[in-house]
Parts: structure tokens; sequence; C-alpha cells
């Protein structure tokens, strides 16, 4: 990944194992070539949103079973303007029971969405972005548990900063 600064502009190539490209180590994701412009006066993307998506496909079929917008921007959210998506960087964990969890974004929250119809079930603000995938297991007590590491720190222009590890109790 290549940013300069001065432009405000984001390059992004990620090239087949093997051909690094003088990029050094981005290989083993398939090719790939993105360009981004930000917006440096709100640190928005300059494309037209949503900027952010948590997509479902059918693994039998190969179909896309749902596309939602994923994240937001919290000054967008006070004008009105809803269902952005927001820039992400992390994966999702599904559970047994249908549901997904993911945090990814950069605006410091964390999801539930049911896994067959994409529908949020639940979303809760953390001290900081997780650009991890949460983990799930059983306690002692024999209730489900989800866990996620926040700690913010300069990924896809997220400024926040912390070091939280927060477990959920699934009901």
């Amino acid at each position: 990944m290549v940013k300069h600064e001065g432009s405000n502009i984001q390059v992004t190539r990620v090239s087949p194992a093997g051909d690094v490209g003088g990029l050094g180590g981005m290989g083993g994701f398939g090719g790939n070539m993105g360009v981004q412009f930000w917006n440096p006066a709100n640190g928005m993307p300059c494309q037209e949103p949503p900027w952010g998506h948590l997509v479902a496909v059918n693994a039998n079929t190969g179909e896309i079973a749902w596309n939602v917008p994923l994240g937001t921007f919290d000054e967008l959210e006070a004008k009105g303007i809803h269902k952005t998506g927001a820039p992400n960087l992390g994966g999702s964990i599904a559970t047994a029971g249908g549901v997904v969890f993911i945090d990814a974004t950069n605006d410091s929250r964390f999801h539930a969405f049911d896994s067959r119809t994409g529908q949020e079930l639940w979303v809760t603000r953390l001290d900081a972005s997780a650009h991890a995938v949460a983990m799930t297991f059983q306690g002692r007590d024999g209730k489900q548990y989800v866990v996620i590491m926040a700690t913010g720190g300069g990924i896809i222009g997220d400024t926040t900063s912390a070091a939280s590890l927060i477990a959920f109790a699934l009901p």
C-alpha cells in the first residue's frame, strides 16, 4: 500500500503470490489494483457512497445472497445521511445460530447481522475501531461469548487509539 499524504491519494496493489511487483510482502491475495481519493478536510472518500459493504455469498451457488452498507460517519448521520458505509479492513465471524459479527470499519462500531437476510440486529460503539476478527467461545457457565480487541491505530483514516478487550455474552 502506498499513501501519499500531500495529495490524499491512496493506491493499493495486491499481487498473485510470488509477484510482489516491488511492493514487498503483498502477494498471495490475487490480482487487484485500487485507487481511492480522500477529502483532506473531512477524511471521507471522494467517491459516491456507500464506501463499505458487508457481502454474503451463497457457498453452494456462488451468488451474492445479500449486500449491505457497513459502517457510517457520525458527521453525516447528524445531517440525516444514513447507510453511507465506511472504509473497512478486517473480517467477520459467523455463529452456528446465524449471527455474523464484524467491526472492521473506522467508525468504532461493532455490528451483528442476521446471516440469512443481512438485517442488522445490533450495533454498539467501542472505545476504538477493531480492525480484526472477533472470536467466540463457550464459557464454563454454558453461555456463548463473542470477544473483540479494539485498538484503532491509524488504519484507513482511523484516528482512534485504545487497548480494549471487550466480551459480550449472547442470549
